[in-house]
């Protein structure tokens, strides 16, 4: 499949570079994340979308066909399917099918543990698809503290199935954490192991993770480390998610810039169309699918994303010299700690958030909605039942 890249919604005048282009918007998203389902076996402690229960709203299946139809035209490269569990849901296969088959490219993100054999099968016979299992920790002890009981064993045997199945290179998945920074060269191990490739995100304080993110979040000095580590290694995959670390010296490969609005945004279960998959929240919701004109007419017309696309201003750290590279850090990290947008990140390498930080008064932050995490067991890792158990929407 080419990658057609869309044209910028503006006009583009001569000189301009490609990363000028992107903070303009473009008049489709390169890729966007389609979030299938809130329903979860699982209750990870970092869960951006604070998944548990399933949403009695959720597309169905004819109106996710409608979704991939109006991606196919917008010329839309691939989506990021994730959840929830994105198993989960009865009709998987007949939505990853009708978007491979239209051409709209699918990358999806599972805990592995409804990925059996012929489920792995299955997905080996499928163009277009790119499959990342998600591991937040090299051993079990470190990755079923986030994920829960058994959820690394899972994993394993989900990756077991898909080598298998000759379903290759799929993805290992992991958020850094403190917790297991220092296993980033396990990791891959891991990988090469399987002939994987390896893919590291930030994690930001969303969902259940503005529970956690004090606990979770590096070190200053567990930054620079991860720096160091992610310069080495040019050819493991970040999803750009960490420009602000860019603010160290040399840039870290990607586009440095946030792309909410710009050049990704995030669908969610009920058809809610959101800034990017880290600010699931009302203040950055800019329509639904469900409105007159579709996913397009969010995309093109939404004031939100419109006010995302404007020049940026570097608010409070217009005085440090470091802004070009690091751009002011994540909106959403941002956002759910506490500070303004304008404000420095709250893991900015210079140190420069620490006293806002310090001045946000207890219980203010603001809350990822809604939440849909099991009431039982919000936060609280979860026995997993053997792989290949029957698929079951909760």
């Amino acid at each position: 499949m080419p990658l057609d890249v869309a044209a910028p919604v503006g006009r583009v005048t001569k000189g301009e570079t490609l990363v000028d282009q992107m903070r303009a918007g473009l008049d489709a998203p390169i890729c966007l994340t389609w979030e299938l389902t809130y329903a979860c076996n699982l209750a990870c402690v970092h869960c951006l979308s604070s998944s548990g229960r399933r949403d009695p709203r959720e597309l169905s299946t004819h109106e996710c066909f409608a979704v991939v139809d109006q991606l196919r035209d917008m010329q839309v490269f691939y989506v990021n399917i994730g959840g929830g569990e994105p198993m989960l849901r009865r009709d998987f296969f007949d939505v990853v099918e009708y978007a491979t088959t239209n051409q709209v490219g699918v990358k999806f993100s599972t805990n592995g543990t409804y990925l059996d054999p012929a489920a792995a099968r299955r997905l080996a016979a499928l163009d277009y698809l790119d499959v990342q299992i998600s591991l937040d920790g090299a051993t079990a002890e470190v990755n079923d503290a986030v994920r829960g009981d058994g959820s690394f064993r899972a994993a394993i045997a989900a990756m077991d199935h898909l080598a298998g199945a000759g379903v290759g290179p799929f993805k290992i998945s992991l958020v850094v954490t403190r917790h297991n920074v220092d296993q980033l060269d396990g990791y891959v191990a891991l990988a090469d192991r399987y002939g994987a490739q390896l893919r590291v995100t930030r994690l930001r304080p969303s969902g259940r993770g503005v529970g956690s993110w004090h606990d979770l979040h590096p070190t200053q000095a567990q930054q620079r480390q991860l720096y160091r580590w992610l310069l080495d290694r040019p050819n493991v995959l970040t999803g750009d998610s960490f420009f602000h670390l860019s603010a160290l010296g040399d840039p870290l490969p990607g586009l440095n810039l946030c792309g909410a609005g710009r050049v990704v945004c995030l669908i969610d279960p009920v058809g809610d169309v959101y800034a990017c998959p880290f600010v699931i929240h009302d203040e950055f919701r800019a329509g639904s699918v469900r409105d007159d004109g579709g996913f397009a007419a969010v995309w093109r017309r939404s004031e939100l994303f419109s006010s995302l696309r404007e020049p940026d201003s570097p608010g409070a750290c217009a005085s440090c010299g470091s802004y070009d590279s690091c751009q002011g850090g994540c909106m959403a990290a941002k956002f759910f700690v506490g500070l303004d947008l304008s404000d420095p990140d709250p893991e900015c390498v210079h140190d420069h958030a620490a006293p806002l930080l310090a001045a946000v008064a207890p219980g203010s932050t603001p809350q990822s909605s809604p939440d849909h995490s099991r009431r039982a067991a919000a936060g609280v890792p979860v026995t997993l039942r053997r792989s290949g158990t029957a698929v079951r929407s909760r």
